[in-house]
């Protein structure tokens, strides 16, 4: 077992050597940058969290308690590329990297010790994500549009702007609230279609109330475009047999529900004949986001490979810099794309993990001198 370890890893002295300075400069750069940002952004917002009546300190620290979340989430990657730069300029300014590869070192045995600790923080990154930053996003937002309100409700299952199909008919309606048993619909707009797609009646409702499987419309104008006929009712029951839960689902936020709780969402859309490419993209990329830390050793890993005394090791560093910017830039790019339904889920969400993975490859065995 020992020598079969040996074939990846060098000497176990070496590769903790390694992973201790990596470890260290990632997590005084991730420090660093969140505290910053965090202290910038309080200063930005401390004025609307002091304007409720009654406000005191504790608005700040609840405020931090769920800003906190997002910015370390956001930030990880980036301080796991600037944590590999520095580790493997460090090594290769010392000339250490020169030594390992006289002992007969390959590149990949000098990067497996940064790989290692990339595979905890992606892992550790994953399950964060999944516990804590999705509770944490999901009250921040709705403190938010509370207008940081004090002893603020517990949130109701909420979404705006809620938009489906069903049949001929095309359902609007800015928001869709469940509370208890009951499920309700602000300023609903019904437009009945013809075969052909023409509008034949348009009905609009201040809400709509489903309770008891029965849904009922409030304040009704319903306008017959054949005869011109408008009509008003204060209140008319409403035959329409889909559930309450797709108003909820319909444009949920899915940054605020983990992987397992959005997967049955999808399920739930897809049975129902909804359109969730979007969707499926975010969930995948809720995995290949946090990856992304794996990329960095191979980004950054032609600030190791060179002779220093070449005087090119500043020029290496900004080339592994722009490497790692335009992973991130490629990222939201295609996640975008996934999001409105150009591109492939599979294709949005891992496309530039793996584009960049078989670029960190070519990259490390081109320099290799």
């Amino acid at each position: 077992m020992k020598n079969f370890s040996r074939l990846f890893l060098p000497s176990k002295t070496l590769a903790t050597y390694i992973a201790r300075m990596y470890l260290t400069r990632f997590v005084a750069f991730l420090i660093g940058l969140v505290a910053t940002l965090q202290l910038l952004d309080l200063m930005a917002v401390t004025d609307s969290l002091m304007a409720p009546e009654g406000a005191t300190g504790d608005q700040t620290w609840k405020y931090l308690s769920l800003r906190l979340p997002q910015l370390i989430s956001q930030f990880v990657p980036f301080c796991a590329l600037l944590a590999t730069l520095l580790t493997l300029a460090s090594l290769n300014q010392h000339s250490e990297v020169i030594i390992m590869k006289a002992a007969g070192l390959s590149p990949h045995k000098i990067l497996l010790p940064l790989g290692l600790p990339c595979l905890f923080i992606f892992m550790a990154h994953l399950a964060y994500n999944e516990t804590v930053l999705v509770k944490a996003s999901a009250e921040l937002e709705y403190w938010q549009d509370n207008d940081y309100a004090i002893n603020l409700a517990p949130p109701p299952e909420y979404t705006r702007l809620a938009r489906l199909k069903e049949g001929n008919l095309l359902i609007m309606t800015e928001a869709a609230t469940r509370k208890s048993d009951a499920t309700f619909l602000d300023k609903v707009s019904v437009y009945k279609r013809n075969d052909e797609g023409q509008v034949e009646t348009l009905m609009r409702a201040e809400f709509a109330v489903y309770n008891q499987g029965q849904w009922t419309l409030y304040s009704v104008r319903t306008f017959d475009s054949a005869n011109h006929q408008l009509e008003t009712f204060e209140e008319l029951p409403w035959d329409l047999k889909v559930p309450p839960e797709r108003f909820i689902n319909a444009n949920l936020n899915p940054d605020h529900q983990n992987i397992v709780e959005l997967n049955e969402i999808i399920t739930q859309l897809k049975e129902e004949g909804s359109q969730v490419s979007g969707l499926v993209t975010t969930m995948l990329h809720k995995i290949f986001g946090p990856a992304s830390t794996l990329l960095m050793p191979l980004l950054g890993a032609i600030a190791a490979f060179g002779v220093h005394r070449a005087g090119s090791l500043l020029m290496r560093i900004i080339i592994g810099m722009a490497l790692g910017f335009s992973f991130f830039v490629a990222d939201n790019f295609m996640m975008a794309m996934g999001e409105f339904g150009v591109a492939p889920p599979l294709l949005a969400a891992g496309g530039p993990f793996l584009l960049f993975l078989t670029l960190g490859f070519s990259v490390l065995f081109y320099s290799e001198e």
